[in-house]
């Protein structure tokens, strides 16, 4: 059971703008915001994370951030996905708006729960188009990798991490599988 709501402090309901209560209501075993003016129950779930290993001839496509949190730190290509798209469409709009990159996507990588975050981060394998790429607004610059010149000690988040070595193991490897695994201190500050 979550000892309190996650995501944003909320204090007033959006339904009515009655102040909410945290409790967890009748039927159920998880805290909640609660209105008691117009019974409204607010439940919070996980937010989507989208986002691509993307290669072009052998290298990995890396951004370095320009927004916090971890700026200046390297990160595939990921944000959170919007209303009205899939979660292909979604990283690959990523890939583009963060490394002005078009890409292919190829199959499902990995699935990283990163539960002190209230997200889920999805990645999928992906291949630069037509090799072209540069650094969108959230990023200070972008870069193809070698998988040797992975600056590793640098890569902003734990899932990104993961989702990189998942697509290079299984590449050594010959194969393709959905990687899962869970990002505990997600931001390796």
């Amino acid at each position: 059971m979550n000892d309190k709501p996650l995501g944003t402090r909320l204090h007033y309901c959006p339904q009515c703008a009655a102040k909410l209560h945290i409790e967890v209501p009748a039927g159920d075993h998880n805290l909640r915001y609660v209105c008691h003016a117009c019974d409204m129950v607010l439940y919070e779930n996980p937010k989507l994370v989208v986002g691509c290993v993307a290669e072009y001839e052998g290298r990995i496509l890396l951004c370095k951030r320009a927004i916090e949190p971890r700026l200046g730190y390297w990160t595939v290509p990921a944000g959170f996905m919007e209303l009205g798209e899939t979660i292909a469409q979604g990283a690959a709009r990523e890939t583009l708006e963060e490394a002005c990159a078009t890409v292919t996507l190829g199959t499902l990588l990995a699935v990283v729960d990163v539960p002190e975050a209230g997200q889920v981060h999805v990645f999928f394998r992906g291949t630069v188009d037509d090799g072209k790429y540069g650094a969108g607004d959230e990023s200070l610059e972008s870069a193809l990798y070698l998988p040797e010149e992975i600056p590793w000690d640098d890569i902003a988040f734990r899932s990104g991490q993961i989702a990189l070595r998942a697509f290079l193991d299984q590449k050594q490897a010959g194969t393709e599988q959905v990687h899962t695994e869970i990002a505990l201190h997600n931001r390796r500050d």
